[in-house]
């Protein structure tokens, strides 16, 4: 995807359509049903929002990266 010829409006918007996935997925575990988007699961979703951050930053546009985590923060590596 060319990821130049979007707006910084559409971008921002594509960004915050993975957030919105991402947390409906979440939701949906929390729940006990199946993630309807797969977001974690699927490689795709990853390489869409590094490129739309790659993007964002290339422009010097403000970009609140999305915590891939689920909030549990990562482990230490063990030294």
């Amino acid at each position: 995807m060319d990821y130049g010829a979007f707006t910084d409006a559409s971008l921002k918007m594509m960004y915050e359509a993975v957030r919105g996935a991402l947390k409906a997925d979440d939701e949906f575990e929390v729940n006990g049903e199946e993630p309807k988007f797969r977001v974690r699961s699927t490689a795709e979703w990853k390489r869409h929002a590094g490129s739309l951050e790659a993007e964002m930053l290339k422009r010097g546009l403000q970009v609140d990266i999305i915590d891939w985590t689920g909030g549990q923060g990562e482990l230490p590596l063990s030294s």
